[in-house]
């Protein structure tokens, strides 16, 4: 039997609070895998993302893999919680508000980091004050903690957002029904067989879909495969093994399915991230605790 990782708080949610005169801060907090960390909502913004491993950010109406090279933008008073698929050094980015007023700011959605936006922040972490334990702010920004705030703001506005975020619906049956592929996609390949163990017609679920997420079955599932391939691919698993793993006839119509769904061919999408797996590989060899 698997061992059982009990649910951990997150830090003090004011130790790492941005102010008025300190708008951004970071922090760099590792974590074992299958720990989860309790739901848990504050007044401000902020960005998640994996330095090492991979976690999956769940809110109420979304649930993202987060691997390196990829974060979860997640706005103020938004309930969140985290689970580590393995082992994780997460870095996670506070900012006093938003990099400007647009729409996307306000809802949750998974960005592109560059290699430089992810050393920034890392930098950050490393410089905060509360990074060592709970501390008092001193009373203005040093110059080079400003500088690097300037510029992560600058990485932020021309990070790509990308369709990776997984909806989640509000009807219960179709509620159970989705965190069971989530847990399991390829238990079954049609909807009718999901259909038939919800309490629900296939007709009535594919309803549901439309209704509540605005998509098929069939794309929501594709999200849901997509995410279980990065999991694999962050582990090291070649194409045509995840092909095979998720009911793909060939690596072909996986790599089909990757570029439709993305906008890019499978070997940028689920490359490891050059200079951030570089990052990586320096804090683990010199770990921030």
């Amino acid at each position: 039997m698997s061992p059982i990782f009990p649910t951990i708080p997150p830090l003090d949610p004011q130790r790492f609070a941005p102010r008025a005169h300190w708008p951004v801060r970071a922090k760099l907090r590792p974590l074992r895998a299958s720990s989860r960390v309790e739901p848990h909502r504050h007044g401000w913004a902020q960005m998640s993302f994996s330095l090492t491993g991979v976690s999956r950010i769940l809110t109420s109406q979304m649930t993202c893999i987060v691997p390196p090279t990829r974060a979860v933008w997640i706005p103020p008073q938004v309930e969140h919680a985290v689970a580590v698929l393995r082992d994780a050094d997460m870095l996670t980015l506070y900012l006093h508000h938003p990099p400007d007023a647009a729409p996307h700011w306000q809802r949750c959605r998974v960005v592109e980091v560059s290699p430089l936006l992810a050393e920034l922040v890392r930098q950050l972490a490393r410089d905060d004050p509360a990074q060592a334990g709970p501390a008092t702010l001193p009373a203005a920004m040093p110059a080079r903690a400003r500088a690097m705030a300037e510029l992560i703001g600058d990485e932020l506005l021309r990070a790509r957002s990308l369709p990776l975020g997984i909806a989640l619906p509000q009807d219960k049956r179709l509620r159970t029904l989705c965190e069971a592929l989530i847990e399991e996609p390829t238990r079954h390949a049609r909807l009718a067989d999901w259909a038939a163990g919800s309490g629900a017609s296939a007709r009535t679920v594919a309803r549901l879909f439309r209704d509540e997420l605005g998509t098929s079955f069939q794309q929501w599932r594709q999200q849901v495969l997509l995410a279980r391939a990065l999991v694999l691919a962050t582990a090291g698993r070649p194409m045509g093994v995840i092909a095979a793993e998720l009911g793909y006839a060939s690596p072909s119509a996986f790599s089909a399915m990757v570029t439709r769904t993305v906008g890019m061919a499978p070997g940028r999408f689920f490359a490891p991230g050059g200079a951030i797996a570089e990052a990586a590989l320096s804090a683990a060899a010199n770990p921030l605790r």
